[in-house]
């Protein structure tokens, strides 16, 4: 059996969150069996290398919702990141997998979503993206310009 624990990345934030890399079918199976309600995928489709060929089916067939929020890594944007806290929002009280490629931009996300929605402080929201990654300049620059225009 594959596990969801070996997926790239895998981090169990909380009892409600998990994060990771992009998970394969059998992994997916057993985040259904772990009891996962919500799978938001956060990479792109358009690169078999980090993407499933029909990840939407697979997860909707294994009994759970799925939401695509396509983030260029190179480029994310704020509309990405309002998506995000709009799916979080909506699945509040679920148990929900995060995932992107290699659980970058969803370490990222889910810091920012704690410090905006929850009012966590930063240090604490983003021990585990600390844990997975130290974000490259353009990932910086665009949590530094979310957590400002937040205060602003």
């Amino acid at each position: 059996m594959t596990l969801l624990s070996e997926s790239r990345n895998f981090r169990e934030v909380d009892e409600r969150l998990l994060t990771a890399g992009q998970p394969n079918e059998a992994q997916l199976a057993d985040a259904a069996r772990r009891g996962v309600q919500v799978v938001i995928n956060l990479a792109l489709h358009d690169d078999p290398r980090y993407s499933l060929a029909d990840e939407a089916g697979c997860v909707r067939g294994l009994g759970m919702e799925y939401v695509h929020i396509p983030v260029q890594f190179n480029a994310p944007t704020e509309e990405n990141l309002q998506a995000f806290i709009a799916a979080m929002e909506t699945h509040k009280g679920k148990t929900i997998l995060v995932h992107c490629a290699a659980n970058y931009r969803v370490t990222a996300f889910v810091g920012l979503y704690r410090v905006l929605c929850e009012r966590w402080v930063a240090e604490k929201a983003f021990q585990p993206m600390r844990t997975v990654w130290e974000p490259n300049p353009v990932w910086k620059q665009f949590i530094a310009n979310m957590l400002q225009r937040a205060q602003g």
